[in-house]
């Protein structure tokens, strides 16, 4: 058989390959029915499809990275925790209001190494995104995030949260218990936590709802990720009225991994598989996990203030700054 879902679910720019992919296909159809052996040419179509993939998925544009990142089938959190975890105990609820199912925590071991591991959690089917919300958080979800962080404080254990959301839930439920505060809380809190703490964009890195558990001694993107205050489609409509712009917004927003590496917003790119984390989620969680477990190391040999005012310092010196003064010179 192909790879799962390589037919069924191709984005715009992969087309080329679905011909290709149908070849495969009829051959080993032809092979399997025991008239003709036709393993060599089989593995020679397969061949071609990996060089053309790699020729693809070299030269991508911003918004063809955006669709990547929202890929129906990318590992989720909870996908990733199943494959880079010994051990992960969920944990529930903000003790305020509910339980978000659209953010979900709890103590886990990587490598023998006890953490905190907190993220955003979408669905794969529409079933199962409803019940996630898409994976926008709500504030209890928010809270709850704080809440488990603060426990692995109190038990002197690093957390690691995973991003992927379109941004937090802007529903009037939402607002009306204090989506913004909770947000702007989760902000000021984890500034001044003092384990370490390891952020890692998988998916998409929307605006506020991923900034609420976004402030890291560390933060690092899956290659086909992406990071940004709003979306190309929102950013178009405000900035040029037409949504259909989004590619040019895209483009003037630097939201891919290879543009925010080089304004210094992040610390690393972890590779992922040819074709994006969708197609073989053992290997990119394979990458995934030694890319914490290397940034942990580094600053798990800090002192407790030295986390606190590294983390300070990057986030304080992210930006450039002209004053009319300095033009003036």
């Amino acid at each position: 058989m192909a790879e799962h879902g390589e037919t069924k679910n191709l984005m715009d720019f992969e087309k080329p390959l679905t011909s290709l992919y149908k070849k495969v296909e009829e051959l080993r159809n032809l092979t399997e029915s025991g008239r003709i052996d036709l393993s060599q040419e089989i593995k020679m179509m397969e061949r071609r499809i990996e060089h053309l993939k790699r020729e693809i998925y070299s030269d991508l544009s911003p918004i063809q990275i955006v669709q990547i990142a929202r890929h129906m089938e990318r590992p989720t959190t909870l996908d990733y925790i199943g494959l880079m975890c010994e051990d992960f105990l969920e944990l529930h609820g903000d003790r305020g209001y509910a339980d978000d199912s659209a953010m979900v925590g709890g103590f886990a071991k990587m490598d023998g190494e006890k953490m905190m591991i907190i993220g955003h959690q979408k669905g794969k089917t529409t079933k199962e995104n409803i019940q996630r919300n898409f994976g926008m958080a709500h504030p209890e979800g928010y809270r709850k995030a704080l809440r488990l962080m603060k426990l692995a404080e109190k038990f002197g254990k690093p957390i690691v949260t995973l991003i992927d959301t379109p941004g937090a839930y802007p529903g009037i439920g939402a607002e009306e218990r204090g989506q913004a505060e909770a947000i702007a809380r989760n902000l000021r809190e984890m500034a001044g936590i003092s384990v370490p703490i390891i952020v890692v964009i998988t998916g998409e890195g929307g605006s506020g709802g991923a900034l609420g558990i976004g402030v890291g001694n560390r933060v690092v993107m899956m290659e086909f990720s992406i990071y940004s205050v709003i979306s190309p489609e929102g950013c178009a409509s405000i900035l040029f009225r037409d949504a259909t712009r989004a590619p040019e917004a895209a483009e003037a927003m630097k939201i891919t991994s290879k543009n925010l590496l080089e304004l210094g917003i992040i610390d690393e790119i972890i590779k992922e598989p040819t074709g994006g984390a969708h197609k073989n989620y053992e290997t990119a969680a394979k990458s995934l996990k030694k890319a914490i477990l290397k940034q942990l190391g580094e600053v798990s040999a800090l002192s407790k203030n030295e986390i606190i005012s590294e983390r300070y310092k990057k986030f304080r010196e992210m930006g450039l700054f002209l004053s009319s003064e300095t033009k003036k010179k």
